[in-house]
């Protein structure tokens, strides 16, 4: 059977296998091979969830070449939509502090910041730590319930490392502010804050963060601007209230800011602490 299909690769598993959304999955059965070039096929073994999961004809530095050679940057549903990604999204839609493969989509506040700005920001005092979380695709994933409670919320695989942990505990000790870039990164360190201080951390989080949640670590938030009906802009409603928010949101809408991944960034600082800074 010949048919166009679209695999996104999600994770590898630990028994060989790779977890990967196809569309549309309808098209391909348990045991049919996609091939995806000369060289690179995969089996589909199982299907799971809404998943498909995947054998590779190839493994190690050979997989990763055929990969990187036929394989295309997985963009948001919202700007594939509009165009097919293109060269320059391999390093526009990438971090240049990246150094760990596994995330299905960039941190996107992460994208405003290049080398210089980095070099600016530690020349004016101030410090900066790293951690990792491997984004999602369930980060595109839309509210579809009517009381937020009952929303199951998408894991994510992160690590916070013993020295981050030390360095944002001692920032905080010491009267600091705690700005994570980005809502994946606020998701990851109040996951490894959950007993109210921050603590070396690794696994998979589905922390889900609304109005009402309360930060332990995070002061104020560095963010793109969010679909609406989403998990992240429920997140930012928790941090600085619904009614900052919407005030926020119809000033960016009147102003033309640009919206989602390639668009503008925002400094949310609670009321509380921007009475203070």
């Amino acid at each position: 059977m010949v048919a166009a299909i679209e695999v996104t690769l999600l994770e590898p598993r630990t028994d060989g296998l790779w977890s990967a959304l196809i569309k549309p999955l309808r098209k391909v059965k348990p045991d049919e091979v996609i091939r995806f070039s000369s060289i690179l096929s995969a089996t589909l073994e199982i299907i799971e969830d809404g998943q498909g999961h995947l054998r590779f004809n190839l493994t190690g530095d050979a997989f990763d070449a055929a990969l990187a050679d036929t394989g295309a940057m997985p963009l948001p549903p919202y700007i594939a939509a509009r165009r097919p990604a293109d060269a320059r999204d391999k390093t526009d839609y990438q971090t240049v502090f990246a150094r760990t493969p596994g995330a299905v989509a960039a941190p996107t506040a992460s994208l405003h910041f290049d080398q210089p700005l980095l070099d600016q920001i530690r020349a004016k005092g101030v410090d900066l730590t790293y951690v990792t979380l491997h984004v999602g695709a369930g980060t595109f994933l839309p509210v579809k319930v009517d009381e937020v409670k009952t929303h199951k919320m998408h894991k994510e695989r992160g690590h916070v490392s013993a020295r981050a942990a030390a360095e944002i505990a001692a920032t905080k000790a010491a009267g600091g502010r705690i700005i994570p870039v980005g809502t994946t990164a606020l998701r990851l360190i109040e996951t490894a804050a959950r007993s109210g201080t921050i603590k070396p951390w690794s696994g998979k989080t589905d922390i889900f963060i609304y109005p009402g949640f309360e930060f332990h670590i995070t002061d104020a938030l560095m963010t793109n601007f969010h679909l609406p009906k989403s998990t992240l802009l429920m997140l930012v409603s928790a941090l600085i209230g619904q009614d900052r928010i919407k005030s926020i949101y119809t000033h960016a809408v009147s102003n033309n800011y640009r919206f989602f991944s390639y668009g503008d960034a925002s400094l949310l600082i609670p009321p509380a602490a921007s009475s203070c800074s």
